[in-house]
C-alpha cells in the first residue's frame, strides 16, 4: 500500500485572515482531492515572533523547529507570498534560511503569490523560483499569481485564475504521485539525524 503524501505549504502572509493563506488552502485542497495526503499548512504570520530576531537554528523554539523539520521531510512543498515592493516578504526568505541548504533536493514546490495588481506577477519567475532552485528544488512548471480582485471574503473568486490553479496542480500531479511513492532520501536522512 502507498503511503499518503507528506504536502506542506507555507504562507508569507503575516495578517490573519491572509490572502496567500487563502490560496496556499485553495491548492492543498484541490491537491488533496487528487492524491490521498498529510497536509499541514505553516504560516509565518503566527511563528514570525518566534523566529524573526534569530540569527541561528539553534537558537529557534519549539515550535518554529517542528515548522521546519516538517518542510524538510515534506514529499512536496506549496509556497504562497504575498508581494512586496517586487519580492517575497523579509520573513518568507529568514524562514527559508534555516532550512538545511540540502533538505529540498529534487523536492516538487508549486509556486504561489499574491499582490496588488498584475504587475508583480513575475515575482513568480525572478524571486521564488532562483531562491528554490538555490536549493535544487523541483519547481513545478505552472506557477499561481492572484491579485486582490480575485478574492472575496479572503475566497478564491476569480474563475481564470481557479482555473489556472487547477492546470497547476495537473501538471504536477505526475510528480507528486512520483514523489509519493519514492522511498525517503539519503538527504533527508542526513537532515532528520
Amino acid at each position: 500500500m502507498t503511503r499518503p503524501l507528506r504536502l506542506v505549504a507555507v504562507s508569507g502572509g503575516l495578517q490573519r485572515p491572509s490572502k496567500s493563506a487563502a490560496l496556499a488552502e485553495h491548492l492543498l485542497d484541490l491537491i488533496s482531492d487528487n492524491i490521498p495526503c498529510e497536509q499541514r499548512l505553516i504560516e509565518l504570520g503566527n511563528l514570525a515572533p518566534h523566529f524573526a530576531g534569530a540569527v541561528w537554528r539553534s537558537q529557534l523554539p519549539d515550535a518554529v523547529e517542528r515548522a521546519l523539520a516538517a518542510v524538510e521531510q515534506a514529499d512536496v512543498l506549496v509556497v504562497s507570498t504575498p508581494v512586496y515592493r517586487g519580492a517575497y516578504t523579509g520573513l518568507f526568505k529568514h524562514f527559508f534560511d534555516f532550512i538545511h541548504q540540502d533538505a529540498l533536493i529534487d523536492k516538487p514546490i508549486l509556486l504561489a503569490a499574491n499582490g496588488g495588481s498584475e504587475r508583480h506577477a513575475l515575482v513568480i519567475d525572478h524571486q521564488l523560483r532562483p531562491l528554490f532552485s538555490f536549493f535544487q528544488a523541483r519547481t513545478l512548471p505552472v506557477g499561481v499569481y492572484a491579485t486582490d480582485k480575485d478574492f472575496v471574503d479572503h475566497r478564491l473568486q476569480d474563475e481564470a485564475l481557479i482555473a489556472r490553479a487547477r492546470l497547476a496542480v495537473q501538471r504536477a500531479l505526475p510528480l507528486m504521485e512520483m514523489a509519493r511513492q519514492a522511498k525517503p532520501s539519503l538527504v533527508n536522512e542526513v537532515v532528520m539525524a
